[in-house]
């Protein structure tokens, strides 16, 4: 009895740490996403928690440190990187109580109260060449502060402080990743940072956009920003980079080498690609991407200058945001994998059994957000004897599209194809549903009427919006959606207007 008792108890041992070691598997080979906020109905953090474990996140990126959301994350088993937004870089670069403040309220008390945060990421691309250096002399002090508070906080060898980095703070001037090696502009800054890195044991942050290369230079190979091969591979010595992840991930590590790094972990802080607003930010290359990208990291097998590496990477992103700026490009609001609701945009396998190619295979794809709640099943549009002619058509048109999402329209968008009337309707819609379906958000000086007749049509969706109480102040977000988005906003509707009425 006492041996097989003991027997058992041997079995259960093994039993643990066999599945311990699977957790661990798991967790290595998990990807994560990031969750931004810049939306004017958010679903609730809890259903959005839920989201993220019902298909398999164990990792979530944060861009700002909000109560809510960190409470919803306690106990989910979620590992959460949490941001500090930009504008706060000054106050905490300064020293004194600020940085110890903050870490008291937004990491020290989530982690007794069982959320499971692994970085504090400072910054959020503060290098960047538009942001005219602005930020270049309190980005690392403020990374000191905050990992000098959490070293008081007993905290330091739990979370990391790091920055996450937009790619353009390296390059290759020969275009081949092997001779890869920071800006110049900010070469001795990022020595700095990177030195901190290494001696704290934090990653370097690095957010890689395939889709930017090929927004910005029309003669980017399409082929190339895929995992499918390319006809214009780049052969750098005995390797060939068939895809340009690789090929930036390696321009990477090449530049922390070259700088006696090496050793410097690298995390990818955000990567994916959008699904409307632009001619190539649609749903077949977003899946093509996406799954490509999945499937590419699955096996582990790293990248040709780390091979056997596995990749570190969060999707991004998790949800669409109507509340971003559109300054960089409309296809800004729609990086999500799942839509505003909550529902999957298109085939996706996180496990990466879609296949390198891109295919949606037969694997588990994404699931949508439970206990969603609707707005009541109508739509604000056109009536149908308005003359577009008429002033106020323009007019209300700006109107609606300086206050709510319009970047659906456009030239080979999903509403690319709707006549000029089918615009209107879906300026006023977008404004109607931004503002809860107030009758009065549907009038526009008699131009407009309530249906219950939904007039979406093929790939052109007119939403009801979710139901979560009162909407958020027209423009509202963080400041990178306030008044630069709204001014965008204006001019695409005017952009809109000039088109339908050629």
């Amino acid at each position: 009895m006492a041996a097989a008792a003991g027997a058992g108890r041997a079995l259960a041992a093994v039993a643990v740490v066999l599945v311990a070691a699977a957790s661990l598997l798991r967790r290595s080979e998990a990807i994560g996403v990031n969750w931004g906020t810049q939306l004017s109905h958010p679903l609730p953090a809890s259903t959005v928690v839920r989201l993220l474990q019902d298909n398999g996140f164990d990792k979530v990126k944060l861009f700002d440190a909000e109560d809510s959301i960190l409470s919803a994350l306690k106990g989910s088993g979620i590992q959460v990187m949490v941001g500090i937004p930009n504008d706060m870089l000054a106050d905490l670069a300064a020293g004194g109580k600020a940085a110890d403040d903050w870490v008291a309220k937004n990491v020290s008390g989530h982690v007794r109260d069982g959320v499971d945060i692994r970085y504090v990421a400072v910054g959020n691309e503060p290098f960047l060449e538009t942001f005219n250096g602005t930020y270049l002399n309190t980005t690392f002090p403020a990374m000191q502060s905050i990992h000098a508070a959490l070293s008081k906080a007993g905290l330091a060898d739990k979370v990391k402080v790091t920055v996450p980095l937009n790619a353009d703070v390296y390059q290759s001037p020969t275009a081949k990743p092997s001779d890869g090696d920071f800006r110049g502009d900010i070469h001795g800054l990022m020595l700095t940072i990177v030195q901190f890195l290494s001696s704290t044991g934090a990653p370097f942050v690095a957010n890689v956009y395939p889709f930017i290369s090929l927004y910005s230079d029309p003669n980017f190979p399409l082929d190339y920003a895929f995992f499918q091969g390319s006809s214009a591979p780049v052969v750098d010595g005995g390797v060939t980079y068939t895809n340009t992840f690789d090929a930036n991930h390696d321009t990477l590590v090449a530049a922390l080498r070259r700088n006696g790094f090496g050793n410097v972990s690298v995390v990818v802080g955000e990567v994916g690609w959008p699904t409307d607003g632009d001619a190539s930010a649609n749903p077949d290359y977003a899946r093509r991407f996406n799954q490509g990208f999945v499937s590419h990291i699955a096996g582990g097998q790293g990248t040709p200058l780390r091979p056997g590496v596995p990749v570190d990477a969060y999707l991004f992103s998790l949800i669409d945001e109507d509340r971003k700026s559109i300054q960089p490009g409309n296809f800004e609001r729609h990086w999500g994998i799942f839509n505003y609701d909550g529902t999957p945009k298109y085939p996706l396998s996180l496990a990466g059994g879609g296949g390198g190619n891109g295919g949606g295979g037969s694997s588990a794809t994404l699931k949508a957000a439970r206990g969603v709640r609707y707005l009541e099943k109508r739509w604000c549009v056109l009536k149908p004897g308005a003359d577009l002619g008429d002033q106020k058509v323009g007019d209300s048109v700006s109107y609606a599209c300086g206050l709510a999402d319009c970047t659906a329209l456009g030239y080979k968008t999903s509403c690319g194809g709707v006549d000029a009337k089918g615009n209107v309707s879906y300026a006023f819609n977008s404004y109607y549903q931004t503002m809860d379906q107030d009758d009065r958000a549907c009038d526009f000086r008699g131009l407009a009427t309530a249906t219950s007749v939904d007039p979406s049509a093929g790939t052109c969706r007119f939403i009801v919006e979710i139901d979560v109480g009162a909407a958020a102040p027209a423009g509202g977000g963080s400041a990178r959606g306030g008044v630069a988005g709204r001014v965008a906003s204006s001019v695409l509707a005017a952009l809109l207007l000039m088109s339908m009425l050629l």
